[in-house]
């Protein structure tokens, strides 16, 4: 497994700016938006402009343009488009147009019947519509086109789409190309040959949230990529096939580790799973590596595992993201 490299201990947000949050119970209420550094009582916010990629959260700069032993480039920011406009009488989530910091829930939610009809179909909504994303990923289209088309589906279906305007995120959907760990603004870049694309979708629907996420391949995808995005996917459904009531929080971090590490692969700790339901982003914390936290699971609880790769810019590094 790649040894862990140090960070930064803070990074300005391009959602919030220099945030930190107050510690919450267990490991912290941390949104998928927000850093997390063991053994520290705050998290900050990721920077998925000015730190798009996992190379610069690491080291903060780019010094070459061609990835080592690869035609693909070096991931550069594009223009990004106006807020597309939500029709009004789609209901809001709290935080949108708010002047306060989103806000998390320090305790986990626990759905009712009514809560857990209302969260299959907030799931149900955004797996249709990550589903229809998939379908236009090629070469040559940008990622501003990603989320025009997601976000007319969604509004189309009576839905709000979550990322706008949570915090100051301008757009209905993350695109996370390549080396960009999760969270990426979709922008005026094109998807070229050979990338691969991380999509993240979450719906607002009839007041609870649905999240989910998958990588897609844009054109001829080379075999260490493929690989990469092979093993990700076998680490979240080995993690989830563990999941039930009464089950500690810590085993799914085992549970990715042992068939990362299987593999020679490293698993990005700056990026947690998180409680999802009436609220975006709440405890419980879900940690993607190996831990000693404690918390088991609850019945009618609703909780994220990550599914993202990512492409380092050294061929001998390789990282499954989870976010």
């Amino acid at each position: 497994m790649v040894a862990p490299i140090a960070i930064q201990p803070r990074i300005i947000s391009s959602f919030l700016g220099d945030c930190l949050f107050i510690q919450s119970t267990s490991f912290h209420a941390l949104s998928r938006f927000f850093r997390h550094t063991r053994g520290r009582k705050h998290v900050s916010m990721l920077n998925s402009r000015k730190f798009s990629g996992l190379t610069n959260l690491l080291f903060n700069r780019r010094t070459i343009e061609e990835l080592p032993n690869s035609k693909r480039k070096c991931l550069r920011a594009g223009k990004v488009s106006p807020h597309r406009p939500v029709p009004a009488h789609i209901p809001r989530p709290p935080y949108v147009n708010s002047k306060k910091p989103p806000g998390f829930a320090s305790r986990p939610e626990v759905h009712d019947k009514k809560g857990i009809e209302c969260m299959k179909a907030s799931g149900k909504l955004a797996a249709q519509v990550l589903q229809y994303a998939g379908t236009l990923i090629k070469p040559g289209l940008t990622t501003d086109e990603i989320d025009e088309a997601v976000h007319h589906m969604i509004i189309n279906n009576g839905a709000y789409p979550s990322p706008l305007g949570y915090g100051r995120f301008p757009k209905s959907v993350c695109t996370s190309v390549n080396e960009c760990i999760c969270h990426g603004i979709p922008d005026s870049r094109v998807l070229e040959d050979g990338d691969i694309v991380n999509i993240d979708i979450t719906v607002y629907l009839n007041g609870y949230h649905g999240d989910t996420s998958t990588t897609y391949f844009v054109g001829d995808v080379d075999e260490e990529a493929r690989n990469l995005v092979k093993v990700t996917k076998e680490c979240l459904d080995n993690a989830i096939s563990i999941c039930a009531p009464g089950v500690e929080f810590n085993k799914v971090g085992k549970t990715i580790h042992d068939r990362a590490d299987k593999h020679h692969y490293g698993v990005v700790q700056q990026f947690v799973g998180h409680g999802v339901g009436r609220v975006f982003h709440s405890d419980p914390v879900i940690l993607h590596f190996m831990n000693n936290g404690h918390g088991r699971m609850l019945l009618n609880q609703t909780f994220t595992i990550g599914n993202i790769s990512c492409l380092m810019l050294s061929s001998s590094v390789k990282y499954i993201s989870w976010c």
